[in-house]
């Protein structure tokens, strides 16, 4: 895997430090049953699909599929081969889903076939897959004008084994009309030896009109890329204009064919980091200060320094230079009580007071990689003295004896990390080298949602106990992926639900929702002022706002099989029903 070059950077002003817990609300859900007229088309997993990636492809397949450029409009596709369509306007008028377009060709008899897919690439186009390896492309007009609109196939192609679409995109370039489409097969790998026996083929396809403007309409594949790796992607989709991928997986993947020719391996170039460069300052921390030592050209006088501190941020420079320090500091600092001082015209000393006494500093200025910290001689002999026991040859080398061991067996499977570690890559379509590395590390990969379709999806990572939602942007070099939400400690809330199947956020994050295999919805509301004065028994603090957590119970026993929320509605799917639960007015 290359090397990490990039880390995600949070937005502290979208934590909250006090968040305590959700607080169980039995404010009555109004919930709908819409029984479907022909079962929802599943596909079981066959005998010889039984590796774990097989299962989170599509045995944890989520079948119904939520139009991000409409409101409140889902689709599934029937045991008929029908494309099926449900949108609400009114809860208390819902009608049966209506037919959309029904797959040319009979599927029944595919003994091979997946489950059929279907992705949204713009208002007026949709890529669908019957499962049996043929690609549709259909344009359907603006799908939220009209329901009696007629869908039309541009685009129908059979592009080899069967697949799942996971990402597309349209767009148009030079007058050129194209769609881009990412698919997921699970291949038979003899080469893979040592592991499962099986690889992950992601194949990108680029569909473009090849007609004049005087000519009708024709498209056809204008380029082909194929990406192979190990596991099964948590998040893959296309950037704007198609220019490049972004792949979240525990494993890397790799081009290994263009336009049916294949691609060399070759050694890649080291990926481009800063310089290695001296320090332009060097920091030390205490529980209650900071000192900072900044180097100073040569000849420097105490005239031309300029030096601007406030609570949160610090600037130090020189007259007529670029700033030696600028940015904001990690944490609130006394400006009465900081201090600075020049010393011998080469370096200048300065003496920040916390505001907070006792939490130490990770970094001095955030995102600042031009100092060095300078760890204290007694620091280091007290952290060297707390680790002992860490390699001592005793099991327990703590002077406390009473204390045992930490076991970790006593662990909760929510304190528990996969072992593997994933990451999240930026690839470019053009050099197909990847140029963005992110190590994601303990942070769990928890779900993909859709916030605005003009943009790429949005992913959702635990960060300790909390989900962060993180919405990427390729044109961004800087910030290419943004802390855009925060739901507090579902995080933690959700690795306890054993039963777990979907997880899902509301576009304008005011909710989340997971639901469990049968039966079960849980909601978790986003903190909310309350209307009664509440105290906190324990630390006595007034109580302004609290989190709900509100449970759903759906009247079937069947598997669920589908589940989108949208800013009023979740919706969710099984083999005969159709639930949708009024979530916000």
């Amino acid at each position: 895997m290359a090397a990490s070059n990039y880390s995600l950077k949070v937005n502290r002003q979208l934590l909250d430090p006090n968040f305590e817990s959700y607080r169980l609300s039995l404010d009555p859900l109004p919930m709908y049953n819409i029984e479907l007229d022909s079962a929802v088309a599943e596909i079981k997993l066959r005998d010889n699909q039984y590796t774990l990636d097989h299962m989170r492809a599509f045995g944890m397949y989520n079948y119904l599929h939520i139009d991000p450029w409409y409101e409140d409009s889902v689709y599934y596709v029937d045991q008929k081969d029908r494309v099926l369509n449900l949108t609400v306007t009114l809860d208390t008028a819902l009608g049966k889903p209506r037919e959309v377009f029904r797959m040319p060709s009979d599927l029944s008899c595919y003994e091979n076939r997946l489950c059929a897919s279907m992705s949204f690439p713009s208002s007026t186009w949709l890529a669908l897959s019957d499962g049996t390896g043929k690609l549709y492309l259909l344009r359907t007009s603006k799908r939220g004008e009209s329901a009696h609109t007629q869908w039309e196939i541009f685009f129908n192609q059979d592009i080899g084994e069967p697949f799942i679409i996971i990402n597309s995109l349209s767009y148009v370039n030079s007058d050129i009309h194209s769609v881009e489409v990412l698919l997921l097969r699970i291949d038979k790998d003899e080469s893979n030896v040592k592991g499962s026996g099986f690889s992950v083929t992601i194949e990108w396809l680029r569909v473009t009109n090849t007609s004049r403007q005087d000519q009708e309409k024709k498209y056809e594949i204008s380029r082909r890329c194929v990406l192979q790796g190990k596991s099964v992607p948590h998040y893959a989709a296309i950037e704007p204009k198609g220019e490049g991928l972004m792949i979240a997986s525990e494993k890397p993947f790799k081009f290994i064919e263009v336009d049916g020719k294949p691609v060399e391996d070759s050694v890649d170039k080291p990926m481009e980091v800063e310089e290695k460069t001296d320090p332009i300052y060097y920091w030390q921390q205490t529980a209650e200060d900071i000192t900072i030592t900044v180097r100073l050209p040569e000849g420097a006088t105490k005239q031309a320094i300029k030096f601007k501190l406030s609570t949160d941020k610090l600037c130090v420079g020189l007259c007529e230079y670029a700033p030696l320090i600028d940015g904001q500091l990690y944490s609130l600092v006394d400006t009465e009580v900081s201090t600075w001082t020049m010393k011998d015209e080469k370096s200048l000393e300065i003496t920040l007071q916390k505001k907070e006494e006792g939490p130490m500093w990770p970094e001095l200025v955030m995102g600042d990689r031009r100092g060095q910290f300078v760890l204290d001689q007694a620091q280091a002999a007290i952290i060297h003295e707390q680790l002992t026991h860490l390699t001592s040859e005793d099991l327990n080398a703590d002077p406390e004896k009473d204390k045992p061991a930490c076991n970790a067996q006593e662990l909760e499977d929510c304190d528990i990390f996969p072992e593997d570690g994933s990451s999240l890559t930026r690839i470019d379509g053009t050099s197909l080298k990847a140029t963005h590395v992110v190590n994601l590390g303990s942070h769990q990969y928890l779900f993909t949602v859709d916030v605005n379709p003009e943009e790429m999806p949005s992913f959702c990572l635990r960060h300790d106990v909390d989900a962060l939602l993180w919405q990427p942007h390729a044109n961004d070099p800087n910030n290419m992926w943004e802390h855009t939400a925060t739901f507090n400690a579902l995080g933690y809330v959700q690795a306890s639900k054993r039963d777990k199947k979907f997880s899902t956020c509301a576009p304008n994050y005011s909710y989340a929702a997971l639901c469990e295999c049968l039966r079960r919805v849980f909601i978790y509301r986003q903190p909310s002022p309350v209307a009664t004065v509440l105290y906190n028994r324990k630390q006595g603090r007034q109580v302004g706002q609290v989190a709900k957590q509100q449970v759903a119970s759906l009247d079937s026993n069947d598997a669920v099989l589908g589940f989108r929320a949208t800013n009023e509605r979740l919706f969710v799917l099984t083999s005969k029903n159709l639930f949708v639960i009024k979530v916000n007015n």
